[in-house]
């Protein structure tokens, strides 16, 4: 394609002023920009962008689209909302690198994010083959890190023990082979297992590896709750031993315990990155957290995998006692916080069955049924095979306020795709920050927004030609209108698309024109760029 967007408001990803600008695009780059002023620019076709912003296309750092790429073309909660790169295999947990048996258990442990699969052909085992499969056609571009759990599960097993040395060798290799591939960091879900077994000096070994192929760790670290400041602390103090980048996934400080604690979170990061720490976050801008029923468990209910969790389930003194950690002393799975089940509310169920439970909290069911909370997520956990996605209300506006001010902030939806009414959050993030955060609130100005959401990313993933409009850059671009963009989405209607976002480019062609999903798909994998070798 040869266009000409014509008499655009310039914002570049850079936090700088905005300006007008007529931008060419030619075999997916942008070839010409002329300023307000400067000669005009001609091409086969031209597009009047008068009263819209031209924006590098938003960058999703923390996306849970794993499959939902390779089974929906379309992919509209995403590409509707101006993201053109998603970054995949958070929270430890993904389909890449394993072996069979790995593979059938990934997939049961994270049905509740990313379906059961059963529509997938899995042919692929390794990082590179994964992305492999990405290249032959998607409707946004796809960055992946290597999950810690999986790999954990591959060379360990679900035991919680430390790795013996021949596994922690084992597990070093599969990080390095998915590195060599490709991949751009390591990730952890520290309070999922089986990655949450992994000591300190395990994580250490191997984002020692990560580092050698200059990528970054992300973990979900190991409480949000009880013990957020420490585990944010821990993790600084890992990556800084090993010498390697950190982005802190979903940066929150949630539960009663707290309440306008962000300050402290802050200030513990300025120390680290004014010491010279390499240190990134991201936020979604709302304050509910999703997951899985499961993952609230106690780790020692978790052991063993999905089929152990089930049967400790069945079993009425164990059941007992999961209990009793979920409710009197507060599971690591629930951040060491005693669980409260009327902030939890069913988002989704994998199967027909327990679909009456969607849409309500846990102890809004018990009550019409006339049963204690734990006795309905017990029998909806073993009805739906651990399968039931949740909202989790425990957040705090006045921490997402201060923390996604933050000068290392980037956006990142944590969007899980799956069940009848997911987080608004998966078709909402990007227009939220614009049109709450920044036009309504005025948290941010529309420029530092966009760099949040676009440039800064870019640097964190060490992308040399996205994330600004720049001459030579590639033309992965979003088109909207800063006077009535905003999410549709909602907790009542969560899929609702987004309004105000008439173009999105990628690659130079449109997968967004006039407000309608093209047929174009023209997103493929990203890869850590292999003329960087390892490091000695």
């Amino acid at each position: 394609m040869d266009l000409v967007i014509r008499d655009a408001r310039i914002v570049d990803g850079t936090g700088s002023p905005s300006y007008r600008a007529d931008v060419r695009i030619r075999d997916g780059r942008i070839a010409a920009i002329r300023r307000e002023g400067e000669p005009a620019l001609f091409g086969a076709r031209t597009l009047d962008a008068h009263g819209l912003v031209l924006s590098p296309g938003f960058i999703d750092m923390h996306a849970h689209s794993d499959l939902a790429l390779l089974r929906d073309p379309d992919h509209c909660a995403k590409a509707a909302q101006g993201v053109t790169l998603e970054v995949l295999g958070q929270d430890g947990l993904s389909y890449a690198p394993v072996d069979d048996a790995t593979l059938a258990e990934v997939r049961t442990a994270i049905t509740g994010w990313n379906g059961d699969g059963s529509d997938i052909d899995f042919d692929w085992r390794t990082v590179g083959e994964y992305l492999d499969r990405l290249d032959r056609g998607i409707a946004v571009n796809a960055a992946y890190l290597i999950p810690q759990g999986t790999v954990r599960m591959y060379a360990v097993g679900w035991d919680d023990r430390p790795a013996t040395g021949a596994e922690l060798a084992r597990m070093k290799q599969l990080v390095a082979d998915g590195m060599e591939q490709g991949a751009v960091g390591l990730s952890s879900g520290l309070t999922y297992t089986p990655g949450m077994y992994a000591d300190n000096a395990e994580l250490t070994e191997l984002c020692r590896v990560v580092a050698r192929y200059d990528g970054y760790y992300c973990p979900h670290h190991r409480s949000y709750g009880a013990g957020a400041l420490e585990a944010y602390e821990e993790m600084v103090s890992l990556t800084r031993a090993a010498g390697c980048a950190l982005h802190l996934a979903h940066a929150t400080m949630n539960f009663g315990v707290n309440k306008g604690r962000a300050p402290e979170l802050l200030a513990l990061l300025d120390d680290a990155l004014d010491a010279g720490a390499d240190i990134s976050l991201d936020t979604y801008p709302y304050t509910p957290g999703c997951t899985t029923l499961a993952a609230m468990l106690p780790s020692w209910a978790n052991e063993g995998g999905p089929d152990a969790v089930l049967a400790r389930l069945h079993d009425d003194a164990t059941a007992e006692r999961i209990r009793h950690h979920l409710e009197e002393i507060g599971s690591d799975g629930c951040h060491g916080v005693p669980i409260e089940w009327d902030t939890i509310e069913i988002s989704g169920v994998s199967g027909a069955g327990p679909a009456g439970y969607v849409g309500r909290t846990v102890a809004e069911s018990a009550a019409a049924r006339g049963e204690a909370p734990w006795g309905t997520a017990r029998r909806l956990l073993i009805e739906d095979r651990l399968g039931p996605t949740i909202l989790q209300h425990v957040g705090h506006e006045e921490n997402v306020r201060r923390i996604l001010r933050h000068r290392v902030h980037t956006g990142g939806s944590d969007g899980i795709l799956q069940g009848d009414k997911p987080h608004p959050r998966a078709y909402g993030t990007f227009p939220h920050y614009l049109g709450r955060y920044a036009r309504e609130l005025g948290i941010l100005s529309l420029e530092e927004t966009v760099a949040h959401l676009t440039g800064r990313p870019a640097a964190r993933l060490r992308l040399p030609d996205r994330g600004l409009v720049r001459e030579g850059y590639r033309a992965d671009l979003v088109l909207f209108d800063p006077d009535t963009v905003a999410a549709g989405s909602t907790f009542d209607a969560p899929r609702t698309l987004p309004v105000g976002i008439p173009h999105v480019l990628i690659d130079g062609r449109f997968v967004i024109e006039d407000g309608v999903r093209t047929d174009v798909l023209a997103g493929r994998s990203v890869r850590r760029g292999a003329a960087r070798p390892p490091r000695a």
